[in-house]
């Protein structure tokens, strides 16, 4: 017998129980499907037994970690499913290429049509084996054993990640006869995955998932078009390079071909800045240029990286940061913990903000202020602009594409630019990279060198972040004239160099220990490169310094 104490109170199991037995006794107190457990500070999947005396607390499908659970578990079940339909000898390739809201796209290869009647009996197979509630078994299998499995399977992907993979053995989930490899962890059976729809999308199928904070409700499928366009055109750059995986691009790397990829991947990115400034151009009577997007896009250098191709066409930039119109901070807006607000609309001067505009584009003469951030106060220091006829406003703010920060404006003297880092590649075909890993690590980089912040402050502070990009940003990033993909194809093998120390100095039992962990065993599919090489006006000189713009 064991013992396993569950808030406080100690209950006595047989050796070999599995946690889902456990979770089963007390799931009835629980809102949400319990998906995982926390045993002695490890994480266990449900199907895992234990073996030794232990504290157990749950995650469910609420939890972050829950929450990616389902979502590898539901691509699993759609793969499966597909191949049942369609037939696995005529699927060339299954590709999970990027998230559109609560939305995976998913591109298909083969001799296989998408129409109405493959897409109803594929929904009809994932409900089927979700009523069967298949077991999903997860076995280690050596390296070169592993290989072979995939390569039976057609997944070249996989066969190339595993040749940079440094351990002897590998973990291999088998659903009903197919075999995967999925970075992290999975539901016990295919009966937990309830909530899914796979719905066409643009030239693949769409797998629409519910969210993290409802997960017993499937959300509304809102299309994204110019978001969807900017991933796919992006997705093509890494075709173009040969970079669709993390393996291409280690094979890239240790095949001597670092510095090319830099260069191509930099001039990629100048010439689509060098579209939008001609598009600003050709707009004609444009003063203000809103640039906007989530933590860690890039922002700053993006906005000087287009000053200077719009000085190219003759006209004069000024950079123009909205945060200097903060309200002072003994008038800022405190969320529901009694926190100040600063990424709240109202935190920002609104009415001063849109009469100095106002005034500027009607030729006076106004002194701009700059917001003071050790005393908390805005200050004027005698910064005073006026705009000639070949003068443009450069401003970068969160706020930036909500028509309500500049509602005196007309809107024909606006231009809105969306930022991000969108992850334009995967780890493998089935495994994608979500965004806000990527941006997580650029800030923790970031932070740690400018502010001498550490791992932990920032990955603590990150879910408060997100809340405020959720609520501020994303719901505004179609209204955008233009969206500009700020990740470049190489920079997670840049930025782990810098990223894995921070992360091992987080200790085992802080909070923040299993996302440093999940993020450390990410990084080793990398194989990592110095960033010596790095132009000085590369994005990811923002992060990991050299940069020779003020950023």
């Amino acid at each position: 017998m064991v013992t396993v104490r569950i808030d406080g109170r100690e209950k006595q199991y047989g050796e070999g129980t599995t946690y889902e037995t456990i979770v089963k006794e007390y799931q009835p107190q629980y809102d949400n499907t319990i998906a995982l457990v926390s045993s002695n500070g490890k994480i266990r999947e449900l199907f895992k037994k234990v073996k030794k005396d232990c504290d157990v607390s749950f995650f469910t499908l609420r939890d972050s970690v829950g929450h990616k659970t389902y979502v590898r578990s539901a691509i699993m079940l759609l793969i499966k499913a597909l191949r049942d339909v369609a037939g696995a000898d005529y699927l060339q390739k299954v590709k999970v290429e990027f998230a559109i809201g609560p939305g995976y796209y998913c591109s298909v290869k083969g001799d296989v049509e998408l129409d109405d009647a493959l897409l109803r009996r594929l929904n009809q197979r994932m409900r089927e084996l979700v009523d069967a509630d298949l077991p999903v078994v997860k076995k280690s299998y050596p390296m070169q054993e592993a290989m072979e499995i995939f390569r039976r399977q057609k997944m070249k992907d996989k066969e190339k990640l595993f040749r940079y993979r440094r351990s002897s053995y590998v973990n291999i989930y088998c659903l009903d006869g197919f075999y995967d490899y999925y970075y992290g962890y999975m539901l016990p059976s295919t009966g937990y995955v309830k909530y899914f729809e796979v719905m066409p999308y643009e030239d693949g199928l769409m797998l629409l998932l519910p969210e993290q904070q409802a997960p017993n409700r499937l959300p509304v499928m809102e299309p994204r078009e110019k978001l969807f366009q900017t991933l796919k055109k992006t997705d093509a750059w890494g075709r173009m390079m040969g970079i669709d995986t993390v393996g291409d691009l280690n094979d890239k790397i240790c095949q001597g071909n670092f510095n090319d990829m830099i260069l191509v991947q930099e001039a990629l990115q100048e010439r689509r800045i060098g579209e939008i400034a001609e598009d600003i151009v050709n707009r004609g009577g444009v003063k203000f240029v809103m640039i906007a997007g989530p933590s860690s896009s890039g922002k700053t250098t993006f906005s000087h990286r287009l000053s200077i191709q719009l000085r190219t066409y003759g006209l004069t930039p000024h950079p123009i940061a909205l945060d200097d119109y903060f309200v002072n901070r003994q008038d800022t807006p405190k969320d529901e913990n009694g926190e100040y607000n600063f990424e709240c609309l109202e935190a920002i001067d609104l009415k001063q903000f849109n009469k100095d505009m106002t005034e500027l584009l009607e030729g006076k003469t106004v002194e701009l202020p700059s917001f003071n951030f050790k005393t908390g106060t805005r200050e004027y220091r005698g910064n005073y602009k006026t705009l000639g006829p070949d003068d443009v406003l450069v401003i970068e703010g969160i706020h930036g594409l909500n028509d309500a920060t500049s509602y005196a404006l007309p809107n024909e003297s606006k231009y809105k630019i969306y930022i991000s880092a969108l992850t334009s590649i995967n780890i493998d075909e089935h495994n994608r990279i979500p965004t806000t890993d990527g941006r997580l690590l650029r800030r923790m980089v970031r932070d740690a060198r400018t502010r001498g912040a550490s791992a932990q402050r920032t990955i603590g502070m990150w879910s408060s972040v997100r809340k405020g990009e959720e609520q501020y940003i994303f719901p505004f990033q179609e209204s955008a004239d233009a969206m500009f993909n700020s990740v470049l194809i190489y920079e997670l093998a840049v930025l782990k160099q810098y990223a894995e120390p921070l992360l091992f100095g987080i200790n085992k039992g802080e909070p923040e220990y299993y996302e440093a962990k999940r993020l450390l065993k990410f990084l080793e599919y990398f194989v990592g490169v110095s960033s010596d090489d790095l132009p000085k006006n590369s994005i990811c000189r923002e992060f990991v310094g050299g940069s020779c713009f003020h950023v």
